[in-house]
């Protein structure tokens, strides 16, 4: 890195482990900096208010690193010094564990999530802890603990939820990589709107041990980063087996383990067939206008680049997205459980914490979740509903074979990043905001955002590419060709 003080600003692990080879920069360096531009952008400036909690051991346990490879000449793990903010869904013992909710804004755990300590060991450093939406119940950033996340590309505007604070940091570089979480799109929509590649796994790549749930067989972490390259390195960190996680036994299907990186240069964009779903694009008005334009020249790209473009259709996908949507069933249930399970910290229960309003009072969903049953089998319709998302996905695969695509492609949400104006007026809520992440989610398949340009006043757009289940190594592949020929990415003003 020519300029490392610049470097920071785009940092990537190769080339920060690169200069850290070449004795141009130390992890605590590089720690020291990073602490020091959140002070400045997150806490003072703009603040974003993107981080929750800085971990108090991020600057010691750098230092460690540095003794390991001063003494030894290598590193610890593929990770070793790199600084990776994680959603504060995930339990660490030496940061506080918040879940974006004042019921929990003083809990420590005493254990790590599965996927800390797969950090931990491959030499990471946890910088921070990311905001989030209470217990990530929402399309926004609104949280009880941080109040919103500013989007740093329009500081009136709201960074994406649930994992608003990965996406926020991980764009204005409060960090160098990120980890999210998905259930409904909270990866892929703060992606988005941040200008990030952001990946939503086939359900039990990655182990959720340790993460709160909102719908237990929905739910996944995944990796948020402002390369591809970066994307695949944390997969081949996470992705694997935890007994501590049934849902992991999926992980033994994938062929890709381990090689995500490795095999990025086997892709390309020639000969490729994307279907574009029709549904996907939202009406020829004041909110839908600009991200159609944007995504529609994205296609016309890819086409002129030697992909072959595919109109698809499925006319009823909005009724479909209605009947496989369990949040208000399923996911007070599934909370309640996790919050018994914790043998250390407070006892809550949602029941309590709606009670007492430990949530912001703009994350609407709160109310539905109130609302639904205490046992989600005892529930009408609940298994009717289960069913429909195995259809739902046959109905999108056959679409697939019918039509001889490899990926399906279409915006991440209908609309540009809301402002606070229109949230705070109520023009959105969690159940009418127009986001088509859904689709991938409630389908089961993976889905992978990526960033395909801005509108004229300089705010990202982004798009989604849906695959076949397992198929994320393809889906990094086609995005690190894309990547490499288009270079979306562009740092934001502040």
């Amino acid at each position: 890195m020519a300029d490392m003080q610049q470097g920071y600003m785009e940092a990537t692990v190769t080339g920060i482990q690169d200069a850290i080879q070449r004795g141009e920069v130390t992890s605590a360096t590089l720690v020291r900096w990073y602490l020091d531009r959140i002070e400045a952008i997150d806490r003072q400036g703009p603040k974003l208010q993107a981080i929750v909690n800085v971990n108090p051991q991020a600057l010691q346990q750098a230092e460690a690193l540095d003794r390991h490879f001063a003494a030894t000449g290598t590193f610890k793990g593929p990770l070793h010094g790199v600084p990776v903010l994680v959603k504060d869904q995930g339990e660490t013992s030496f940061v506080p564990t918040t879940f974006g909710s004042k019921g929990f804004e003083n809990y420590q755990p005493t254990t790590d999530a599965t996927l800390v300590t797969q950090l931990l060991e491959a030499g990471a450093i946890i910088l921070a802890k990311s905001s989030m939406c209470d217990f990530a119940a929402g399309w926004f950033s609104f949280s009880s603990v941080t109040d919103r996340t500013r989007n740093p590309y329009g500081l009136d505007r709201d960074a994406g939820g649930s994992s608003a604070g990965t996406g926020a940091g991980i764009a204005a570089n409060l960090g160098l990589i990120g980890i999210g979480e998905d259930t409904g799109g909270s990866i892929r929509i703060p992606a988005s709107f941040n200008n990030l590649f952001g990946l939503r796994v086939t359900t039990g790549l990655i182990s959720r041990a340790g993460f709160s749930p909102l719908l237990h067989f929905q739910d996944t972490p995944g990796p948020m980063a402002r390369t591809v390259r970066d994307v695949a390195k944390l997969m081949d960190v996470l992705v694997g087996y935890d007994p501590k996680d049934p849902f992991t036994s999926a992980a033994t299907l994938t062929h890709d383990a381990g090689q995500y990186e490795s095999r990025l240069e086997q892709g390309g964009i020639p000969g490729v067939r994307i279907g574009v779903l029709k549904e996907g694009f939202g009406p020829d008005d004041d909110d839908s206008r600009p991200v159609n334009a944007v995504v529609r020249a994205r296609l016309a790209w890819f086409e002129s680049q030697g992909a072959e473009l595919v109109e698809v259709s499925i006319p009823d996908v909005q009724d479909w997205i209605g009947l496989t949507s369990i949040y208000v069933q399923q996911s007070k249930y599934d909370l309640n459980r996790f919050m018994a399970s914790r043998t250390q910290g407070p006892k809550r229960t949602f029941e309590e914490i709606y009670e007492k309003r430990w949530f912001h009072p703009l994350n609407d969903l709160f109310h539905n979740l109130q609302d639904g049953p205490s046992d989600p089998h005892t529930s009408e319709g609940y298994y009717k509903q289960r069913l429909a998302q195995f259809e739902f996905q046959r109905l999108i695969l056959d679409l697939f074979a019918r039509n001889g695509i490899d990926f399906m492609m279409y915006p991440d949400v209908k609309v540009l990043p809301p402002t606070y104006a229109n949230l705070e007026s109520d023009k959105w809520s969690c159940l009418t905001f127009p986001t088509n992440t859904v689709i991938a989610s409630q389908s089961h398949l993976p889905a992978l955002s990526m960033p395909a340009g801005f509108t004229p006043d300089g705010l990202p757009v982004g798009v989604e590419v849906v695959g076949k289940p397992f198929s994320e190594g393809a889906l990094l592949r086609f995005a690190y060709a894309y990547e490499g020929l288009a270079k979306p990415r562009r740092a934001p003003a502040v």
